[in-house]
């Protein structure tokens, strides 16, 4: 198995053809139904059941909630689309072309609706999971696939003995309160755990043990666990962050095991010689390949005309449902179980091998659709980009000085980083004392924070440098290295007379114009729950704005927190256009607050689990203010149970802010 796991994609790849593709015909191949070499035990079936949950899982993991808020509509009308259409196409076909009864025409007209994400891996792979129309697909398959499991309940219920209405009543209360504890319990499992647990192999058992549950209790109460996989995967959206090492961790066990395992046992299930020796199986295969099929680019079309889509767009919906296989399947095994009075099945054994068909020649259409579109999309993003966005790349510089500091910052700088472009990340420690105690916890910092950016799947550069002083160090490296952003931990004071930030802090102020972002946390970032960000008035004026905004977002959007703006009307107004037209968030909310003198306001809107970020600014620039020195009192008064960051935007009009705002699509004005 896992030679044709490791050599089925190197083959395919030399032929231009999906792996996927290829995993299910080795699963026909090495299947009962062809040179027998494998039978499909408990193991495929067991192995099978995770990967539907995994893609599922993964599917609803991957999805950008802030974007799902904005595309949420156009998800359940395609959702409808790709149900109705095909449910109407197919009941007429079933009766008239395969003079099919009405219970048996609904049940296959159920497997032409329902669609499962197998080309999501292609969406991976090539880094598009947070396009809009994956989104749109996503939302669509599960509304899809309830109303495609409903049909399924009905109809099977209908043949059940001692049925009575309080079935249906009864069923529907045990989702909707199965569904209820998933949304509000798991979540808040998941942050008391996260908070208290940040080994990555605990994390990822512990994850995978909450995707069973949901899947299995779903089972319970009468449904397909996918569903239940999928809800928990929406909990923990938030939970998850792309950058974070365990999503890495999910992802690779996902693709290198247990998704490839559910592709070739669906593989071994299908049947070719069965359609070779019935003739009435060719007909009824044909049929279900065709309607299928059809349907759902039927269902795709519709929605790019409601919505004015593009072609591109069109076909990654069509690719991404217009594949069939758990729910199918489900509903093509539940047909074949069902006996009618006379002793026959509901659905017989042509309608099952036309199921395997249509599961194979879907899955295999899908894919290479999918395996296109991504290719047009991927290049067409590529032209569409700037010249300095290929040939520019503003790293991060990580300063480390505390060991209990390097968790937090490294996976700040995760999070900041870019995911569609090479931004890079540089781990700095500037050695003073010559001892080479000092040089050796420097090192097993360094180590730390390359071990955690590796887990992300992220090469980090590391520095040690000897220098005279901790701010002339990192000013140097930042000019070296052309970073554009600087992330610090918050200064610990130790004496009363101290500063807030203390001297290194107050130096770097004065002595770096690069992006100065200081950080404390006091919860893991991956449990914040929202962002609260104080704005001084003419914020909009400074010169790096649109940088710093760019990196907001990116926080934001990996965090999949809510945003919420304070400051003067007008500054608020241009910074929530900047993010809504240029970061494509969703427009945060926005409340006028003038006054940096008492943050108990604040401290009464937020929560422990909230984040503050105070966007700041440098002495004698546009947007400084005399009462901004009052804030640090404030903070340690109102704020200091909270995650707080300070963010000093740039103030260099180098060219390589310009092609930092270039790379975020921010045009910079002209003043």
């Amino acid at each position: 198995m896992l030679s044709i796991i490791l050599f089925a994609p190197m083959l395919l790849e030399r032929l231009h053809i999906p792996s996927i593709v290829g995993m299910i015909f080795a699963g026909i191949l090495i299947g009962p139904h062809g040179f027998h070499v494998l039978d499909r035990d408990s193991s495929f079936e067991l192995f099978g059941k995770v990967g539907i949950y995994y893609i599922m899982f993964l599917a609803s993991l991957e999805m950008n909630l802030n974007d799902v808020q904005r595309i949420r509509w156009r998800a359940l009308v395609f959702g409808l689309l790709s149900f109705a259409i095909p449910m109407a196409i197919g009941y007429w076909a079933n009766t008239q072309l395969l003079s099919y009864s009405i219970a048996a025409s609904v049940l296959v007209a159920a497997m032409y609706a329902s669609h499962t994400l197998i080309a999501y891996p292609i969406v991976l792979r090539y880094g598009l999971s947070r396009v809009s129309s994956v989104s749109i697909a996503v939302g669509g398959t599960i509304v899809a696939d309830t109303l495609t499991l409903l049909v399924l309940a009905v109809v099977g219920g209908m043949f059940k003995e001692h049925v009575t209405g309080l079935y249906w009543v009864w069923l529907v209360v045990k989702v909707v309160l199965l569904g209820a504890v998933i949304i509000y319990v798991f979540p808040r499992v998941g942050r008391r755990f996260f908070r208290r647990y940040d080994d990555s192999v605990v994390q990822y058992v512990f994850v995978l043990s909450l995707v069973f549950l949901g899947a299995g209790l779903m089972e319970l109460v009468g449904m397909e666990g996918i569903l239940g996989a999928f809800l928990v995967g929406i909990v923990l959206n938030r939970l998850i962050p792309p950058a974070s090492p365990l999503m890495s961790h999910i992802e690779f066990v996902g693709n290198a095991l247990f998704i490839p395992y559910f592709l070739i046992g669906v593989g071994m299930i299908i049947n070719l010689g069965a359609l070779v020796s019935h003739t009435g199986a060719v007909l009824v295969a044909a049929v279900m390949v065709v309607v299928g099929l059809c349907s759902k680019w039927l269902a795709a079309w519709g929605t790019q005309l409601v919505y004015k889509m593009s072609r591109l767009e069109r076909n990654f919906l069509f690719g991404l449902s217009g594949s069939r296989a758990a729910a199918t399947l489900a509903v093509a095994l539940v047909g074949h179980s069902i006996l009618l009075p006379d002793g026959t099945h509901l659905l017989d054994e042509d309608v099952l091998n036309g199921a395997m068909l249509l599961i194979l020649v879907s899955c295999v259409v899908s894919s290479l659709v999918t395996e296109r579109t991504a290719r047009h999309l991927v290049l067409q993003k590529r032209v569409a980009a700037p010249e300095a966005d290929r040939h520019f790349s503003p790293r991060i510089l990580v300063a480390l000085s505390n060991p209990h500091t390097v968790r937090p910052l490294v996976s700040l700088a995760l999070m900041l980083r870019s995911q569609h472009t090479d931004d890079s990340i540089t781990a700095l420690h500037v050695v003073l004392d010559v001892t080479p105690s000092a040089f050796q916890q420097g090192q097993e910092q360094l180590q730390r924070a390359v071990k955690m950016a590796a887990e992300a799947n992220v090469n980090m550069q590391t520095h040690s440098r000897w220098a005279v002083n901790v701010v002339s160090g990192i000013a140097h490296t930042l000019k070296e290295i052309g970073a554009a952003d600087l992330v610090i931990g918050m200064h610990q004071k130790e004496k009363l007379s101290e500063s807030f930030f203390g001297k290194l802090g107050d130096d770097l102020l004065a002595s770096v114009d690069r992006q100065i972002i200081i950080f404390r946390s006091t919860i893991p970032l991956n449990t914040v729950r929202h962002l609260h960000v104080l704005v001084p008035s003419k914020a909009e004026y400074e010169p790096g704005i649109e940088h710093s905004l760019h990196r907001v977002a990116a926080l934001v959007q990996q965090v999949s927190c809510s945003l919420t703006l304070y400051g003067h009307p007008a500054t608020l107004a241009a910074l929530s256009q900047l993010l809504v037209s240029r970061s494509h968030l969703t427009p945060p909310e926005c409340v006028e607050y003038c006054s940096w003198t008492d943050f108990m306001p604040l401290a009464h809107r937020s929560r422990q689990d909230h984040m503050m970020l105070f966007l700041c600014a440098r002495r004698g620039t546009i947007s400084y203010h005399h009462y901004m020195e009052r804030m640090p009192v404030q903070i340690e008064r109102c704020l200091s149970s909270r995650n707080i960051m300070l963010l000093y935007p740039a103030q260099m009009t180098s060219d390589l802010i310009t092609a930092s705002a270039v790379r975020a699509g921010v045009p910079l004005r002209v003043r």
